[in-house]
């Protein structure tokens, strides 16, 4: 009957045959048969229902199907007090490898693994969190190693308990199994959040068993119920198995004629308590004490509280529990046949008998001080000073391991137990601190909240709401998140000034994404009556920069060398200068700083900060494509994790738009409507015109300028104003581009002109060079070619060679249409050279074509059969031939070493290599042939 209640089994008698169908369930139990099967298309599915469905009986059934298929089996079954236990989970189902499994991964991989467990060496020395995307991929790493010697099965069980930390890296390894010889089923509760697995996951759903069921199953019990009393049990138990297993039960061990109690009806949860709380009755005072201590354990799997706390798993003191069908007992190991058992055992003892079980199990896990503290808070009755600061150091240990959320939950339950409220005030604001880095905007704005109405501190109040805005701004509500920090701001600024500017500072990004010119003036009159002094200029220039970028550019400007040595000690700042840099589009100084700051920079957690796309949009500008990509994976990977979906699509448009110049438009098309079935256009405008720039791109690769211009024409007003301040401008060659191959130059001339009045003479060099480019193109031929010369005059435009290029062929192909051949020539030269040195393959093909109509020799070269290649298998080779190593190249690119050394098995005989040591002079040999062969 076990298969049928959930977990319970029958009280007494033999395991059900394996073989017996489930009632009511066949179809579920076929798709999980489908899904082990080595040849599954699906590698992860979603087992969803509400608790006694049957969801661990039907993963006990797939993992047995595995288990004859030859599969390694790895599993983890979710505690709801180890919730709070950063990693507890993940190293639950990691723990049964042997050492040198995890002795086999990269330095950076074991190292980030053995902190993350707390078994790294020095650990305690830390002083910052593992990277957890590291972390992932070295999970995905183990899995996949495991996966080249058999199948895997990683079988997660009420994963809803799971640690946050343990669910992003299995998140992480989720979305990237695809091609691996591993499967994961996950099972939880449904109604429990775990929407960013079932968001983008196959999901089977456990529906209550109709009619016809559940009477088959009432029909199967050892005493089946009938009349009123098979009635009362259909209608009370909605369907729900272990309930109709359950009640069947209890009303058969009471007089037939009273059948179940007559009480009016209770939630399903309490009648299955009640039920199993009345097999308590009558058991044996040691039977009841070891059942309490396992209820209160954190986990069985806490081996000094089972070897030193309980009876030995074969001892007599077990064998009642084991006859009420309470627990069952498998070798040395015991646990409770339901959670709901546990529930029932936990609820049914006293107050005081609780915390006599939690103060035993603190003083039996002394070493083991983060369960030890949550022990002895479960056991206080009442605030405790000291209680609470074993709570703050638990969270400070579980921060240093990147478990942001088990630090926020640990310093939220210090809080509760804070007897003075100016100090839980201020470790709410710590929790709400901690908890900006899960991504959980509601919890945070709880912690906030909470904290708020604890003090009247104005600089707590003040931090609570930096906390809750840094956050707010990642999120879609931009629009409404702007109003709230700016009212914050306003409300501050008299008494507590330094966090007025730090709710400004967000502001500032919300402006950014939404793009509303009204916001802009708010921000300025906030500002305005803000003090000046030394320690906020630099912070003062942020909010200026990032609201309005071109109104002061020259003074900005001269500000970042100052600025950049200011914060050479502090990456975070230096990423922040960075970012400036790139709004003015002084992007090689943006590049430089990026660069200094990442060498520097151990990630402190696994939120994407502020105007983080900014760091993959400088490097796409200079022509670092591979690393664009690499740091649109890990924005994607990470905003995906925390349910950020704005900083998801804004990776995707930047990766979109790389993949569109690489010619690989279906992905690039499918990269940019992802970013647009994200995002509102109307709440983040900067989002929408980078998805429509991409989209134009992409289309003008496939040489269909009607739809290019259209994509383009958007990123514009009807009367050709920007739509973003500052994601518009650089459509604007393009757009002119698209216009005079689809006969659309007058309208393309409007908004040009319109922007360069816009911009008048605060417009960066990288724009005065885009609009002499499209100015070029749009005028009369006659008069174009000052307009290209201008675009080309200043050097420093080599910094974006992409659009330098793109200007020298435009020229070129004028030249040569003027009968200036001999003219043509070098700047066609140029133009295919850079296009090859990028692998920008559309307009190699279209340099490529002029060169031959201006006379050039031009002779296929290696590099072209890249070409035959996809981006991904591009970047994969070139990575390769720089020396990486399959696993080096997972952990930039996010992927198993597996799936790299895939690729590379693909991608060799296209480029007519049959080693790895050839690569290098493939491609360091084509390209500088390519250099000197036109």
């Amino acid at each position: 009957m076990g298969e049928h209640t959930g977990d319970l089994g029958a009280v007494t008698g033999p395991e059900p045959d394996p073989g017996e169908p489930f009632v009511g369930r066949d179809a579920e139990l076929g798709r999980l048969f489908r899904a082990v099967d080595p040849a599954s298309a699906d590698p992860v599915m979603m087992l969803v229902g509400a608790m006694g469905m049957g969801k661990s009986s039907l993963l006990d059934r797939a993992v047995r199907r595995a288990e004859a298929n030859g599969a390694r089996v790895l599993r983890a079954e979710g505690s709801e007090s180890e919730a709070n236990l950063t990693f507890s989970a993940l190293h639950q189902l990691l723990r049964p490898l042997p050492a040198e499994v995890v002795d086999g991964l990269p330095e950076g991989q074991r190292t980030a693994i053995r902190d993350a467990f707390g078994t790294g060496p020095a650990t305690h020395r830390r002083t910052s969190a593992p990277d957890q995307l590291l972390i992932g991929v070295a999970v995905l790493s183990l899995l996949s190693a495991l996966g080249d010697r058999q199948p895997v099965l990683v079988v997660l069980d009420d994963a809803q308990w799971f640690d946050r930390a343990s669910l992003d890296a299995l998140l992480f390894v989720a979305r990237r199994l695809e091609g691996e010889r591993v499967t994961m089923l996950i099972a939880a509760h449904d109604g429990d959040h775990l929407a960013r697995f079932d968001r983008h996951m196959p999901t089977l759903v456990l529906e209550p068993l109709d009619g016809a069921a559940a009477n088959r199953l009432l029909d199967r019990q050892p005493k089946s119920p009938t009349g009123r009393t098979r009635t009362r049990i259909l209608d009370q138990a909605g369907g729900n198995p272990l309930a109709l297993v359950e009640l069947a039960r209890a009303a058969t061990a009471r007089d037939a004629a009273t059948g179940l109690p007559s009480a009016g009806p209770l939630p399903l949860t309490d009648h299955l308590e009640r039920i199993f709380a009345a097999r308590l009755d009558g058991l044996p005072a040691g039977t009841t004490r070891a059942l309490l201590l396992l209820a209160a354990m954190d986990s069985v799997d806490s081996p000094v509280a089972v070897t030193a706390g309980l009876p030995d798993a074969e001892g007599d003191d077990w064998l009642p529990a084991e006859r009420a069908g309470l627990v069952r007992r498998t070798g040395r190991d015991v646990r409770f046949r339901h959670p709901l058992v546990r529930s029932a055992v936990y609820h049914a003892a006293s107050a005081g008998g609780r915390r006599e079980a939690h103060l035993t199990l603190a003083e039996l896990l002394r070493d083991e001080p983060d369960r030890r503290a949550w022990h002895l808070a479960a056991a206080c009755p009442g605030p405790d000073a000291a209680v609470s600061a074993e709570l703050e150091r638990t969270a400070d240990r579980a921060r240093r391991r990147g478990g942001h959320a088990a630090a926020a939950k640990a310093l939220q339950r210090a809080a509760e137990l804070a007897p003075r409220r100016e100090d839980s005030a201020r470790l709410l604001v710590r929790a709400a601190s901690a908890a900006v880095f899960t991504g959980d905007l509601a919890w945070v704005e709880e912690l906030t909240a909470a904290a708020r109405a604890r003090t009247d501190d104005p600089s707590l109040l003040a931090s609570a709401a930096v906390q809750a805005g840094r956050l707010a701004v990642l999120t879609l509500r931009h629009t409404t998140v702007f109003s709230r920090l700016t009212d914050a701001a306003e409300a501050w600024a008299d008494s507590e000034p330094a966090a007025a500017l730090d709710l400004l500072a967000d502001a500032a990004v919300a402006r950014f994404y939404s793009g509303e010119d009204a916001q802009r003036r708010r921000i300025q009159d906030i500002l305005g009556r803000l003090p000046e002094d030394a320690s906020s200029a630099g912070l003062r220039t942020w909010v200026r920069a990032v609201s309005d970028p071109f109104g002061d550019r020259d003074e900005f400007v001269s500000l970042l060398p100052r600025l950049a040595a200011e914060a050479e000690a502090r990456p975070e700042r230096l990423t922040a200068v960075g970012i400036m840099a790139w709004l003015l589009d002084e992007t090689p100084q943006a590049v430089r700083a990026f660069d200094r700051a990442f060498d520097r920079w151990e990630l402190q957690g696994a939120l994407p900060e502020g105007l983080g796309g900014a760091v993959a949009w400088a490097y796409a500008e200079r022509g670092r494509w591979d690393q664009a990509r690499e740091a649109c994976a890990r924005t994607t990977a990470v905003g995906r994790a925390a349910g950020l979906d704005h900083a998801a699509a804004c990776a995707a448009t930047v990766e979109a738009t790389v993949l569109a110049y690489q010619g690989d438009a279906p992905a690039a098309r499918a990269r940019a409507d992802e970013a647009l079935a994200l995002i509102d256009p109307l709440e983040s405008r900067s989002v929408a015109v980078y998805a429509r720039r991409a989209l134009g791109a992409a289309a003008a690769a496939e040489g269909a300028y009607e739809t290019a211009y259209d994509q383009l024409r958007m990123a514009f007003t009807a009367d050709g104003a920007p739509v973003h301040y500052h994601a518009s401008f650089p459509a604007l060659a393009d757009l002119a581009a698209a216009a005079v191959r689809c006969g659309r130059r007058e309208d393309a001339a409007g908004a040009v002109e319109h922007c360069a009045r816009a911009l008048g003479d605060k417009a960066s060099p990288r724009l005065r060079a885009l609009v002499g480019r499209a100015r070029g193109l749009l005028a009369h031929p006659e008069d174009a070619e000052p307009h290209f010369r201008s675009a080309l005059a200043d050097p420093g435009l080599e910094h974006w060679p992409f659009e330098r290029a793109q200007t020298l062929l435009d020229l070129a192909e004028w030249l040569r249409r003027r009968r200036r051949i001999a003219e043509a020539r070098a700047p066609l030269t140029d133009a295919l050279e850079t296009f090859r040195r990028l692998g920008a393959r559309p307009w190699i093909e279209r340099a490529r074509a002029e060169s031959r109509a201006a006379g050039l020799d031009v002779t296929d070269t290696p590099p072209d059969a890249l070409a035959a290649l996809s981006p991904q298998q591009q970047q994969i080779i070139r990575l390769a031939a720089r020396g990486l190593t399959n696993r080096e190249i997972g952990e930039k690119l996010f992927l198993s070493p597996r799936t790299v050394g895939s690729h590379l098995y693909r991608s060799f005989p296209k480029l007519g290599v049959t080693a790895r040591s050839q690569l290098r002079d493939l491609i360091d040999g084509a390209l500088a042939s390519a250099g000197h062969r036109e």
